[in-house]
This record gives structure tokens, C-alpha cells and sequence, in this order.
């Protein structure tokens, strides 16, 4: 399904490596604001999906990300 330019299925799927992991929901638009957030604990996880208000996701704290494109790791190095 799509709607305009946004695909529906776009998803990303948070899993927390550390507790306070923090997931933002960046709005579209011309003004960029944080719209939502959620705050994750060691082993939690979080689908989360790009819509017609979402156009960014801002992860903070040592995370996996699961994508259509493959796995990314956030947090120090």
C-alpha cells in the first residue's frame, strides 16, 4: 500500500541493548519536530514505521536495528 511517496511497509524494528534507549519519531514537513518517543529497557522491542507524519527515526543509547536494507548496531563504539 502506498500513499503518495510513503510505503506503507517501511519498518524498522528497534531491540534495546542497555535500558533508557530512547526512539524518536522526527514529523514532516517544513518544520522538523520530535512528534514521539519511547524509551526502551535491556531486550525490549519496538516496531516502529515511517507514515505521512513520520520522516525520521533518532535512536539514542546501544541498540540493534532491524531494516529491509539489514542490521545496524547505535551506541559507543
Amino acid at each position: 500500500m502506498k500513499e503518495g511517496n510513503i510505503t506503507q511497509n517501511d519498518f524498522v524494528i528497534v531491540k534495546a541493548k542497555e535500558d533508557g534507549v530512547n526512539v524518536i519519531g522526527l514529523t514532516r514537513g517544513e518544520d522538523t519536530r520530535f512528534h514521539h518517543s519511547e524509551k526502551l529497557d535491556k531486550g525490549e522491542v519496538l516496531f516502529v514505521q515511517f507514515t505521512e507524519h513520520t520522516s525520521a527515526i533518532k535512536i539514542r543509547g546501544n541498540a540493534l536495528m532491524y531494516t529491509p536494507y539489514g542490521q545496524v548496531e547505535s551506541g559507543k563504539e
